[in-house]
């Protein structure tokens, strides 16, 4: 679970805010749902800087014994041997720099999600069952991120879970999104991570490049929610990529990023996104990504005007008996 960023546009640590009748945050309903699907593991990627209040919220107690608990870290100096962060450097490395902080934990199939987003009983549900699909590891769908088998059987089989992307606006600001093509056999073709989507007043939905260009998505297109199944393989390939990744970008205006490697022209706000990961796995042919479908609605707090709105559905769903009043009591 990506639960490292400091919800900078939402202006406080919103996965640790209260949006379920008895205070439950959209970790508990995450967590809630994983269970049910049969998920036995979670482990937070946070950041040492909250990880003493993130820890007195999300603690193994607070589940009651339900599911095991590991906390892992991802810090800017998090680097392989060899790299240093480059003076100047602000910025996290990004989503996949996040996951691998779990390869020390994590032995068999796993699922990536992020901490503010809400994904809906359904989708744990189908990614749970291609990961029991994978065969001989036999922890199958064992672990929110972090699995109880050997790690065998699957690899280089990926999966995402898909949703469409009028269904995953805000109405309170762009948000950024991994926008993806799908071939003929349901197979991922491309991800590419787009910025500052939004729906315009003539109904029309664009991303926006660097310089301001807007760009039209369609209706329908299917985008990447940060919700992914992956096999213990992919923390090998993120390892030899992200050093490619950071020999580009991780040495800027005379500070080396490559231990005795000549400063090279490397850019201070590039991140190692997901996205980015799997489209060059699935470019260079070396993996698929199976694009499930689901019927769960998702919805996510990005800006604090967000918070009303999910607490509503939440509410809905309690409402409608699909969650208890209270999910741990």
């Amino acid at each position: 679970m990506l639960a490292a960023g400091m919800g900078s546009r939402y202006g406080s640590l919103k996965q640790m805010d209260g949006v379920g009748p008895a205070g439950e945050a959209i970790i508990d309903y995450s967590i809630y749902d994983a269970l049910r699907a049969g998920f036995t593991r979670v482990v937070f990627v946070i950041r040492h800087s909250f990880e003493r209040e993130f820890r007195e919220v999300f603690s193994a107690e607070r589940f009651d014994g339900r599911i095991a608990v590991d906390y892992v870290f991802q810090e800017l100096d998090s680097l392989p041997a060899g790299f240093s962060v480059p003076e100047g450097r602000e910025k996290p490395w990004g989503t996949n720099h996040a996951v691998m902080m779990a390869a020390g934990v994590v032995k068999g199939p796993f699922a990536v999600i992020n901490a503010d987003d809400f994904y809906g009983r359904d989708s744990y549900a189908v990614l749970a069952d291609y990961l029991r699909g994978l065969g001989e590891g036999e922890g199958g769908a064992a672990g929110l991120v972090g699995a109880d088998g050997d790690g065998g059987g699957g690899e280089n089989r990926y999966a995402m879970v898909g949703y469409n992307v009028e269904n995953t606006l805000s109405d309170n600001g762009t948000v950024s999104r991994g926008v993806c093509s799908v071939d003929a056999a349901g197979d991922l073709a491309t991800i590419v991570e787009r910025h500052k989507i939004e729906r315009l007043a003539d109904g029309r939905i664009v991303y926006a490049d660097p310089d301001g260009t807007q760009h039209p998505i369609w209706e329908g297109t299917p985008v990447s929610m940060n919700m992914f199944g992956f096999t213990p393989d992919y923390f090998h390939h993120s390892e030899a990529t992200f050093r490619e990744f950071l020999a580009k970008n991780a040495s800027v205006g005379g500070a080396v990023g490559v231990a005795g490697a000549a400063p090279l022209s490397g850019n201070l706000k590039a991140e190692f996104y997901i996205p980015l990961m799997v489209d060059t796995l699935i470019g260079g042919g070396v993996a698929r990504m199976k694009v499930l479908s689901t019927a769960a609605k998702w919805f996510g707090v990005t800006y604090k005007e967000d918070k009303p709105m999910v607490e509503e559905r939440i509410r809905s769903l309690v409402a409608a008996g699909e969650y208890p009043q209270s999910l741990w009591k």
